[in-house]
């Protein structure tokens, strides 16, 4: 096993569910204890931490929901399965934590610094950022768990894997959890600078950029669910693995054309315009074409549908064109 089964090996679906049940848990026991601090301590930074965190609950109960309903089985109405809905699922998550979270955070932050504020005692903030810590803490733990596993089978790194996984679910959880630890942190600091300063400055400065931090998760992830939801083929080392595997199975001479789908995070589409040998009888190309399906779903187990199409190649077409033209 090497590179080339990047994004094509089959992952764990009830531990992509276990890990954004986890968070969203988190999530929610979060958002309420940041508001009620918010109130207490007057701080903006920490209202949009709490409408952070809101934003990521819901952000969580779309994934849920795109893990149910993209692992229906294909019907009759939807032969090629549900695996792509996850996508759009997880696309309205982004588009949840742009609208719930940034916009709100970068607002307050600019009421904060335009109307003034007069910081309230932190104590309790600090209490709750300290617990919310923790939390996000251990939520980003087991979706990094899973992370380092999957590359750890796959031999990639980690970074690599992140980028490429089409298990969005878990990508969205770690994102968004490093996005929470980090606006923790500039809550804490807009905090510490309004009590050394005793200017709601530093609150408003804190709020507007946890609003930017979260402006950048929900583009990335966005923009990933988007490429997924247009069409993205596998990675090319999986592209260039597909076509050996199909020119060794005999009577197969050259691949003419490689189309690859990726429907969801186990789910691989491929089709191919094969060239099979001119001596080739009807019954040598159905079995090979049996033979072609057995090898790819046995090296890449995510492929769920191969379909292959007889094609003349270069020189029959020629050949074809001369008796034509006699």
């Amino acid at each position: 096993m090497n590179d080339e089964t990047t994004s094509v090996r089959k992952s764990g679906g009830g531990e992509s569910t276990f890990t954004v049940i986890v968070a969203a848990a988190a999530n929610l026991g979060i958002a309420v204890a940041k508001a009620v601090a918010g109130q207490i301590s007057g701080s903006s930074a920490m209202l949009s931490e709490a409408a952070h965190s809101v934003a990521d609950t819901v952000t969580e109960l779309m994934l849920l929901t795109a893990l149910k309903r993209s692992g229906k089985p294909p019907d009759e109405e939807h032969p090629l399965g549900y695996g792509p809905e996850r996508y759009i699922w997880a696309l309205l998550a982004s588009v949840a934590t742009f609208i719930g979270g940034a916009v709100f955070s970068v607002h307050d932050g600019i009421h904060t610094l335009t109307a003034g504020e007069e910081p309230g005692d932190p104590l309790v903030s600090y209490i709750v950022l300290g617990v919310a810590f923790l939390m996000e803490g251990y939520s980003l733990r087991t979706g990094l768990r899973q992370v380092h596993g999957e590359a750890a089978r796959l031999r990639v790194p980690v970074r690599r894997y992140l980028r490429q996984t089409p298990d969005t679910a878990v990508k969205a959880v770690v994102m968004e959890d490093s996005a929470a630890l980090a606006g923790l942190l500039l809550a804490a600091g807009g905090l510490l600078g309004g009590q050394l300063t005793g200017s709601g400055v530093w609150d408003g400065i804190a709020s507007i950029l946890i609003g930017l931090l979260l402006v950048y998760v929900a583009w990335v992830l966005g923009r990933s669910n988007a490429q997924l939801l247009i069409g993205r083929p596998v990675p090319k080392p999986v592209r260039a693995g597909i076509r050996e595997e199909l020119l060794s199975v005999p009577h197969i001479v050259d691949v003419l054309e490689l189309t690859t789908l990726v429907q969801g995070p186990a789910e691989v589409l491929v089709a191919a315009k094969i060239d099979f040998r001119d001596a080739s009888t009807a019954e040598q190309i159905e079995w090979a074409c049996e033979e072609a399906d057995e090898q790819l779903r046995e090296r890449y187990p995510s492929i769920r549908r191969v379909y292959l199409d007889p094609t003349p190649g270069l020189k029959q077409r020629r050949r074809g064109a001369g008796g034509a033209g006699t």
